[in-house]
């Protein structure tokens, strides 16, 4: 495995990006709309996953009950906050302070107590957690090998790691580059589609670090269904993984 903590991985053009779109971070018609729409499906697969991993039933409305969670690259908590509700106590780190801000702002008025940090995730000094996500951050950082190593070391032997992230594929070098720029469904300049990750290549990374796939799912778009999770992968997909036995 990989010792990344002395590995610096934010890309400071990109955090200053994310940055400036933070106060509107909630809206669901603002710059981030988006990821409004996508995080409901991505929450499907997530609550699957939990309750898979830790032998959940389904039913319980809190499945964390007692457990960690951290989301790194969290933005102003569209995450952080639904993984709270489920009962787990959340850490969320985030490269640009401002996001920290909102999201500590609105997870007050939420009600939530939600450890959010800005920097580094290396520099947080924080320990190893039941759960750990990142939902479509690794295609914005610098090294995404010691990014991957770096999550490792914070997922307890016995976690669950839950990521996201858009495939490097034709489809998507159109659809979420060009067209989706250029129309306005997410601000210019949110997306460099070489920095993107094939599923192969995001399981290798994984592997370096002693990490299996569990199950891996595509997120696609029909004018029918919107956003749903598929089959088909070549926009975004999103996985759980754990440690080897």
């Amino acid at each position: 495995m990989t010792n990344a903590s002395a590995v610096t991985t934010i890309n400071a053009a990109e955090a200053a990006h994310f940055g400036a779109l933070a106060a509107d971070w909630w809206d669901p018609k603002g710059s981030s709309a988006m990821l409004h729409k996508l995080n409901p499906v991505r929450l499907g697969f997530i609550r699957k996953a939990i309750d898979a991993h830790f032998t959940g039933d389904g039913k319980s409305r809190y499945p964390l009950t007692g457990k960690t969670a951290l989301d790194v690259g969290c933005g102003a908590g569209l995450l952080c906050e639904p993984l709270g509700r489920m009962g787990a106590a959340v850490t969320g780190v985030d490269a640009a302070p401002e996001n920290i801000d909102a999201a500590n702002s609105h997870s007050a008025l939420s009600g939530l107590q939600i450890d959010y940090r800005a920097g580094e995730i290396a520099e947080q000094g924080l320990g190893r957690f039941d759960v750990v996500t990142s939902m479509e951050v690794i295609e914005h950082v610098t090294d995404p090998a010691a990014f991957v190593a770096e999550l490792a070391l914070h997922l307890m032997p016995n976690g669950l790691m839950l990521l996201s992230t858009p495939n490097r594929t034709p489809a998507s070098r159109l659809l979420l580059v060009e067209v989706a720029e250029r129309l306005g469904q997410v601000p210019r300049g949110t997306h460099q589609w070489d920095q993107f990750l094939t599923p192969e290549e995001l399981t290798a990374l994984l592997a370096n670090e002693g990490l299996e796939v569990i199950e891996i799912q595509g997120i696609a778009f029909s004018p029918l269904k919107g956003l749903h999770l598929s089959s088909n992968m070549a926009l975004n997909y999103i996985l759980s993984a754990r440690f080897k036995p």
